[in-house]
């Protein structure tokens, strides 16, 4: 299936049902009065975040969602039944806006979250909320208010503890299959991830993370270059960055030093709070080069750069430096943990 991240959905809330004009009429009590029941009340849209949802897909083929109405009141004071709201299932990690005002209605990060996103309308009174003293035999009802009416502009951004950043073809998809039970696709020319993957990393007994692997940047993206930067939301959410550097690029005269700071330029045009999150380099493809050239070209990276957080040499094909990686990522997830914790208590 192919993956959608944006969908635009109109919703409808039930219009409410009538109120009812009607009289007591009974043998033997000539004045009975009137007795019209009320409109049932008209049914809302609900958003509802389901697990096993991965894409909004969907949504490409049902565009409209409309509420069933109230039914109308009737005589005996009779109210008219209610219609059954209606829930719709999207993707955990769906952000909801009014596509009018782009207001952010909201964001449904864990599984189970209900979101009302129209609101159906109440029903009309019947004629016999209006007797009073001096109107004893009221022959009017009111109609039934309708439902609200949205169009939304619905983005999923997916859910991660890491995420992958890097140029095309710097060994993303390898590391993530590696790492994983994910299978993207690997092969030797550039853009081969057209849409992010997600895959589990278990580093021990009931110890994993997510990890995600996005479509590669290149410099320029930020004006539509490539894939541009539909697929950087994806990473708003993770918690860690790893930056994916290939020291050893199939074209002699390619830079990784140039290419790391044009991919870190992109991303701070794009978000700045994305580019303040915490962010490690992962040397790529260190197999690639002769043994005693390996710990040279690392350092002369790391120094051009100068990177100050923690950098990791690995090999992704050959599992190479994946493991004590992963077990170091998952070290810093569980102390982040702690440390919301603590800030909470």
């Amino acid at each position: 299936m192919k993956f959608v991240d944006e969908a635009i959905v109109k919703v409808q809330g039930g219009n409410g049902g009538r109120g009812a004009v009607s009289f007591r009429r009974e043998k033997f009590v000539p004045f009975g009065g009137p007795d019209g029941g009320d409109g049932g009340n008209g049914a809302s849209v609900y958003l509802i975040s389901a697990e096993g949802i991965n894409t909004l897909a969907d949504f490409r083929y049902q565009r409209t969602f409309r509420a069933p109405h109230g039914t109308a009141g009737s005589g005996n004071d009779c109210t008219g039944a209610g219609g059954e709201d209606m829930e719709v299932l999207v993707p955990v990690g769906t952000v909801v806006y009014d596509a009018e005002t782009e207001e952010q209605i909201g964001d449904l990060t864990q599984a189970g979250q209900r979101l009302l996103v129209a609101k159906g309308g109440k029903g009309g009174w019947g004629n016999a909320k209006f007797k009073s003293s001096t109107n004893r035999t009221p022959r009017k009802a009111m109609p039934g208010l309708p439902g609200e009416k949205r169009e939304l502009r619905m983005e999923l951004k997916v859910i991660a503890d890491v995420g992958l950043l890097g140029l095309p073809n710097a060994g993303k998809s390898t590391l993530i299959r590696a790492v994983s039970a994910a299978r993207p696709k690997v092969a030797d020319y550039p853009f081969t991830t057209l849409h992010p993957n997600l895959g589990v990393v278990a580093v021990g007994e009931h110890r994993s993370f997510v990890m995600a692997d996005i479509p590669g940047l290149i410099e320029g993206a930020a004006e539509g270059a490539g894939l541009g930067i539909r697929f950087l939301k994806h990473l708003q959410r993770t918690r860690v960055l790893l930056h994916l550097v290939d020291v050893s690029p199939p074209d002699p005269e390619a830079d990784p030093v140039k290419d790391a700071k044009a991919i870190v330029a992109e991303l701070k045009k794009f978000s700045p709070e994305l580019a303040d999150k915490e962010r490690w380099l992962v040397l790529n493809k260190v197999d690639l080069l002769p043994e005693e050239d390996v710990d040279k070209r690392c350092k002369d990276i790391v120094r051009r750069l100068r990177w100050k957080g923690p950098v990791f040499r690995i090999a992704g094909i050959a599992r190479q430096g994946t493991q004590p990686l992963c077990q170091a990522i998952m070290q810093r997830l569980e102390e982040m943990a702690a440390e919301v914790a603590a800030k909470a208590s």
